[in-house]
């Protein structure tokens, strides 16, 4: 199943995992952090992971940075890079929202992070 958004499109690979990709040189917004969580609410009852595939270049307003990764039910993130600019943004993040302690695990692309992220997000989410 795909479900495209305002910014970009999330696909659901599994009952319990969902794979999110932005548009190239967007600025997510808190609005669009709103977006794409209604979304995984309604779709998702119980626990579950996301693989954000960071295939294309963005990045987001501080607002957007405080409050990504906090809904309720997320277990895992597995966050697939494929340039030293989007590890990088990504450390950002987790500096930023480092109290929150999230369960997060970046991948390189290049090396097969994509098949990676998603067994390594499956292991996650069967430990629970």
């Amino acid at each position: 199943m795909k479900k495209v958004l305002s910014f970009g499109f999330i696909n659901i690979l599994s009952e319990n995992i969902a794979e999110i990709i932005i548009n190239n040189n967007v600025v997510i917004t808190l609005e669009m952090v709103d977006e794409y969580e209604q979304f995984l609410t309604e779709h998702f009852k119980g626990d579950f992971g996301l693989l954000i595939n960071r295939v294309n270049h963005y990045s987001y307003t501080f607002e957007a940075k405080l409050t990504i990764g906090s809904l309720e039910g997320l277990k895992a993130m597995a966050v697939v890079y494929y340039n030293d600019i989007s590890k990088k943004s990504t450390h950002s993040i987790l500096t930023t929202r480092e109290v929150d302690n999230f369960n997060l695990k970046m991948f390189s692309g290049l090396e097969l992070g994509w098949q990676t992220g998603i067994d390594w997000l499956n292991k996650e989410l069967n430990n629970i």
